[in-house]
């Protein structure tokens, strides 16, 4: 009885069926691989260095204003009809920017002492400063903004504007 090949092998060739459907498949799989990896689909490396997206300082900005509004309101109570719409506002602008960059939103870093410490005039001089600082970051960066971002940047600066008469 024979076992393995049951027909003859043609030495002339020197190659079988099945190598010949390997090296066909090999051949096959390395054409289909090749364009994947000049395209960077496998390689993933370079894409941490990416630039910013220019409305990352917007939003981090729009998060340690309410943060700052937040320490404001645990040092004084009293403060909290007219802080705690504000800081609701910062935190609403951070959450759109984060979608819009695709970026989740960071944490903020420590409160200024400013607003936690020293009287309530203080203390709402030193947020109006902070909002007016703020305002005139979000305008210029609106006047630079592309179409698509300058409405989202225009209203943030606007409702900064308010927050400043609000805090006089």
């Amino acid at each position: 009885m024979a076992r393995g090949r049951t027909t003859p092998h043609d030495r002339a060739f020197g190659h079988s069926r099945r190598n010949l459907l390997r090296a066909g498949a090999l051949l096959a799989l390395g054409g289909a691989v090749a364009p994947l990896t000049g395209c960077d689909l496998l390689d993933r490396g370079d894409q941490q260095d990416q630039a910013p997206d220019p409305l990352e300082p917007l939003a981090t900005q729009a998060r340690e204003l309410a943060a700052r509004h937040r320490a404001a309101l645990a040092a004084d109570p009293g403060l909290a009809p007219l802080l705690t719409p504000i800081a609701d506002a910062h935190e609403a602008h951070a959450a759109e920017l984060a979608k819009l960059t695709g970026r989740p939103p960071a944490s903020p870093g420590p409160s200024p002492e400013a607003t936690t410490g020293g009287d309530r005039a203080a203390v709402l001089a030193a947020l109006r400063k902070a909002e007016q600082d703020g305002r005139e970051a979000a305008a210029k960066l609106c006047a630079a903004a592309p179409a698509d971002r300058a409405a989202l940047v225009g209203s943030i600066a606007a409702a900064r504007a308010t927050h400043v008469e609000a805090l006089k």
